[in-house]
């Protein structure tokens, strides 16, 4: 069945129906790498954690989620053995987040499905039109990246 849409819908709901598209596309992939125990919640864990490590607590400030969805996706993606935590070097109270070698094998797949999907849509529009799209969204984040209030929780240290 096709999803009906209104006539003259919310921006937001056709970036989230958009957005479901590639996530679905992403997990199909992954699912077929062997990789079908992750989430839709853990994606903020491999997209924002670098190879030095991070605190939890600044996962949570670059996914803008709340500590407790953060540290809950953390513990299952280390139960998982897609990260570890190490202490850290700086900070002798606190912990850093690392992806294992099979936290890293997600990185590829997911990236590959993306740029697939992106190719996909080219195809379906244009090339320019999605360019167009992909500098308007970022300009229009770089203008209220910062005017979106904080979530309750999302800046507790971890």
């Amino acid at each position: 069945m096709k999803e009906t849409i209104p006539e003259n819908p919310p921006l937001g709901l056709l970036l989230r129906l958009v957005h479901q598209h590639w996530t679905q596309a992403v997990d199909t992939a992954l699912d077929a790498a062997g990789f079908g125990d992750i989430r839709p919640p853990h994606a903020n864990v491999f997209t924002f954690t670098p190879s030095e490590g991070i605190q939890v607590s600044e996962l949570t400030k670059l996914a803008h989620v709340r500590k407790q969805t953060m540290t809950q996706a953390v513990e299952e993606l280390e139960k998982l053995g897609y990260v570890e935590r190490r202490p850290d070097p700086n900070d002798r109270r606190g912990r850093l987040v690392f992806l294992t070698e099979r936290g890293k094998a997600v990185r590829p797949i997911a990236s590959a499905t993306g740029r697939k999907v992106d190719e996909r849509w080219a195809e379906l529009t244009s090339p320019q039109e999605m360019e167009a799209l992909r500098q308007s969204l970022r300009q229009l984040f770089e203008k209220v990246r910062d005017d979106v209030p904080a979530r309750p929780g999302a800046d507790s240290e971890g």
